[in-house]
């Protein structure tokens, strides 16, 4: 009961911060213009972006069994696919929670501990950090002139600005930061005998001895050029179906791939926030990037975000559903 309302609590408090994200997102929208905007847009190419959006997944599907299997393990394609629709799913509830979900629902269908599965979505997640890092040095130093403004007006000079007024010095909060950590290393050392008897710590080194497994799962894979490869092709479908929904919109249908690629950066910011699934951090984003890079409107900027970011979440509720539903069923009937 008090782990329902503890997830409970944070499910309203996440959503709360979302919600106010997305009231700042729109405060400055003319809706007529907006509505205006939705009507005309073209809702065809989104059977294009949503096709290389699950091909995307499908790659991703592949890649984890690529790590699994260097574990000794062998799961099958349609497993992975609806273990990792369910974890989009779940990330709609509560940030991060899609990544215990999907290495919970494949755990209880194909009998691999969950603690070796949490080890390869860390690599996975490590992975995609790079690639996406990667991505976003490639965009900055091709369009700089346009794009390094966005960054120090919406991302450098807002969080410089709210560590002044909160701190009232820029090295306040680092130091701050420092001294705490020296603070909690001294404890851990003074108490590490009583800590390392502890069933906590003994439970947590079970787990982490697990993970560490799953790391290594990489230095004995098999098919590294294979892995290689899903690892790009997944991000070229992130950067297609990005792109391609440009083309909804006739006041955004002029962007190139490259113009598609700074959205897919840009929203990343937006998508890492910690709200379910972006909420109102991607709109707020997208739109004021698309304005400030491109010099499109606030209206027809929001109109990309809410079609772009609309879609994909009805698309992982319905085929997330689905692929819970499947593996949910598949689990009920082995335990019989």
């Amino acid at each position: 009961m008090k782990k329902t309302a503890i997830q409970a609590l944070k499910f309203s408090a996440f959503l709360v911060l979302g919600l106010f994200l997305l009231y700042l997102a729109f405060r400055n929208i003319t809706f007529s213009e907006l509505r205006s905007e939705l009507k005309e847009a073209d809702y065809r190419w989104l059977i294009l972006a949503l096709l290389i959006s699950g091909l995307g997944t499908l790659s991703r599907a592949r890649r984890w069994i690529l790590l699994i299997r260097s574990l000794g393990y062998q799961p099958g394609l349609a497993t992975t696919f609806h273990s990792t629709m369910s974890g989009y799913l779940a990330n709609m509830a509560l940030p991060r929670m899609g990544e215990i979900t999907r290495c919970v629902m494949l755990s209880r269908r194909e009998k691999i501990p969950v603690d070796k599965l949490v080890g390869t979505v860390i690599l996975e997640r490590m992975v995609d950090l790079i690639s996406l890092f990667v991505i976003m040095i490639a965009v900055l130093i091709i369009g700089y002139d346009k794009i390094g403004s966005f960054f120090e007006n919406k991302v450098l000079d807002p969080l410089s600005a709210k560590i002044m007024d909160t701190t009232g010095s820029s090295l306040v909060f680092p130091l701050s930061v420092i001294g705490v950590l020296i603070l909690v290393a001294s404890i851990i050392y003074f108490l590490r005998n009583k800590i390392a008897s502890s069933k906590f710590f003994i439970m947590v080194s079970v787990f982490f001895r697990g993970v560490a497994q799953g790391f290594r799962s990489f230095s004995k894979l098999d098919n590294k050029w294979e892995f290689l490869f899903h690892s790009v092709f997944i991000w070229g479908c992130y950067i297609m179906m990005t792109w391609v929904v440009v083309f909804v919109i006739p006041s955004t249908s002029h962007l190139t791939l490259f113009d598609g690629t700074v959205i897919l950066v840009i929203g990343g910011f937006g998508m890492a926030a910690p709200v379910q699934s972006g909420l109102g951090a991607f709109h707020y984003m997208v739109s004021n990037g698309l304005l400030l890079i491109y010099g499109i409107p606030l209206e027809k900027g929001m109109a990309y975000a809410l079609i772009s970011h609309t879609s994909q979440m009805l698309f992982i509720a319905a085929i997330g559903t689905i692929s819970l539903i499947i593996l949910l069923s598949g689990i009920r009937k082995a335990g019989k």
